[in-house]
This record gives C-alpha cells, sequence and structure tokens, in this order.
C-alpha cells in the first residue's frame, strides 16, 4: 500500500510502501509544544519504504539519554511531516495527521502518560507506557 503525507502548502512530502511498522501516540512536552497540541500521533516506517521530496529544515533537539530527533520541517508553511530518532535508527516517523487519512490504522502504543492531559481517554486497546519504551 503506498500513502502520501504533506505538509500545509504541499512542497514538503513523504510517500511510504508499506504499512506502519508502529502507530504511537506521545505525551512528552516537547511533542506538546512542537505540534501546539496535547499530544502528537506518528506512524514509523523503515527507511527503505520511506521517500521523501521536497525542502526541509531541520531542528535537531536532545532526545532522552543523550539521543537525538531530527525533526524535518517545510521552511515555506512550518509543517513538521517527518522525524528521524536516535533511538530508531532504521526508521523515519511520519505525522499521521499530514497524511489526512481518516482510514489511517489506529494507535497501538501510548507514550510518555506520565505527562499525559487527564481527560485524554482512548477508546481501543492499546499498550500505555509511563515515559518511553525501552529500546
Amino acid at each position: 500500500m503506498t500513502r502520501t503525507a504533506h505538509c500545509s502548502c504541499g512542497a514538503l512530502r513523504v510517500e511510504v510502501s508499506a504499512d506502519p511498522d508502529v502507530v504511537g501516540v506521545c505525551h512528552c512536552g516537547e511533542c506538546q509544544r512542537r505540534t501546539g497540541s496535547v499530544f502528537s500521533v506518528g506512524a514509523f516506517y523503515k527507511k527503505e519504504h520511506v521517500r521523501t521530496e521536497g525542502p526541509s529544515n531541520i531542528y535537531v533537539r536532545d532526545g532522552q539519554r543523550g539521543r537525538k530527533v531530527r525533526m524535518h520541517f517545510c521552511p515555506t508553511c512550518g509543517t513538521t511531516v517527518f522525524w528521524e530518532a536516535d533511538i530508531r535508527p532504521d526508521g523515519i516517523g511520519v505525522a499521521v495527521g499530514a497524511f489526512h487519512d481518516a482510514n489511517f490504522p489506529p494507535p497501538t502504543l501510548s507514550i510518555w502518560e506520565e505527562s499525559k492531559h487527564e481527560w485524554v481517554a482512548f477508546t481501543h486497546d492499546l499498550a500505555h507506557l509511563p515515559t518511553q519504551r525501552q529500546t
């Protein structure tokens, strides 16, 4: 299955050629600030299943235990479309909202729940972790 994600203006695009390895919700403070929402939802793919196109600026932030996260965002509209994280060196995360697909697979993992807003609840079964996944 091929899916395409893109920024608000359409200049930065990601095409994936496989189903995601995992779809996860992150409630950490950095994801809350990055999205301007109370959590982020990312789909993670092996690099060989991802093709990017268009210009991007990169914001590098420190992750946990000194690992880096490189956020790729559109230099025109500012939308973060995908990221690379040292914790997943063989993968790329893509913002699920950038796919604009109401039939996208639901999250199977919810991390950094120690920072979760208490009114956030999910109606389907998924793994709940107080901090990050230990990989």
